[in-house]
């Protein structure tokens, strides 16, 4: 059972070979970046225009994707993310092929999707911190990107 479980999650988030440029070519660990900024949107139970915007505009910056192939990647991370168990697989696949730096940016990003909407949830808060810390990144980092995400928020 935990074989099928592995081979299961391994098959849906392992890094993919470049393609065609959608969003099914993409490698696993930009689907599992989406889904993790995806749930901190959902978080305080609203997905706002603002968390969406944010959220393709980062996409779009960071992985150097065009618009259609930044919605196809938010459809397929969507998707993984109503499959998902937990958060751990996705962190596991970030931990193991992001570096301190590309962490740094992904913990300014999700900083910038709770804060899109104006206001802080207390599950917000309390999530990315989860998140944080399952990614190994330590608290003085996860406060150094909130600092460095808030006057993108306020833009």
């Amino acid at each position: 059972m935990l074989d099928s479980i592995r081979q299961f999650v391994s098959s849906r988030l392992a890094p993919r070979p470049p393609g065609t440029g959608s969003a099914a070519s993409l490698p696993g660990v930009q689907v599992a970046a989406c889904a993790l900024l995806l749930e901190l949107a959902h978080a305080d139970g609203e997905f706002s225009e603002a968390e969406r915007a944010h959220i393709e505009q980062a996409l779009g910056r960071h992985f150097s994707l065009d618009e259609a192939t930044t919605r196809e990647l938010l459809a397929l991370a969507a998707a993984e993310r109503a499959q998902s168990v937990d958060h751990f697989q996705f962190t596991r696949l970030i931990s193991a092929q992001y570096d301190l730096g590309q962490k740094m940016v992904l913990a300014e990003v999700m900083w910038g999707v709770i804060l899109a909407d104006g206001h802080l949830a207390e599950h917000e808060a309390y999530l990315v911190r989860k998140l944080a810390n399952l990614l190994e990144l330590q608290p003085g980092y996860l406060a150094q990107a909130r600092r460095a995400a808030e006057p993108a928020a306020e833009e």
